[in-house]
């Protein structure tokens, strides 16, 4: 198989190393939370709606982080680090939220109260993942630079 342009290759491949580690913790994290948001959504769809559909979307892009950074790549890369970035949006978010407005969240989801269910470690993932994703940027080109 040919290799790469050295445009496309990661400096580091996104699943090594460190990257090993995240990727375990995103997919346990993909299985916890679809678990969970299923459940939720199934007996009880009406206790808390929009709680148990922003755990569904946690899962989803726990789920698309664990794919990226086992696939790698430049496209790889960039998918995984437009997820990781919403979910921290929406840890923080829902982490806010849940202790402003209780009414929005009167069951607890993997955000909600920063992921404190979970050892916060909702609110640590993101965080990691983006150092990762900034240790393992693809290299440029020396002849893609003006």
């Amino acid at each position: 198989m040919p290799e790469r342009p050295a445009a496309a290759q990661p400096a580091h491949p996104l699943s090594e190393g460190w990257g090993r580690a995240l990727v375990f913790v995103y997919g346990l994290f993909a299985v916890a939370a679809t678990g969970r948001s299923a459940v939720q959504l199934g007996l009880e769809p009406g206790k808390a709606p929009l709680a148990y559909s922003l755990s569904l979307l946690a899962a989803v892009l726990y789920l698309v982080a664990t794919t990226c950074l086992l696939l790698g790549g430049r496209t790889g890369w960039r998918v995984a680090g437009v997820a990781v970035a919403i979910e921290l949006v929406g840890v923080l978010s829902v982490g806010t939220l849940s202790y402003v407005a209780t009414d929005l969240f009167p069951d607890k989801t993997v955000w909600s109260h920063f992921g404190q269910g979970y050892g916060f470690l909702p609110l640590v993932l993101p965080f990691a993942g983006l150092a990762w994703l900034r240790h393992t940027a693809p290299r440029r080109s020396k002849a893609t630079l003006p």
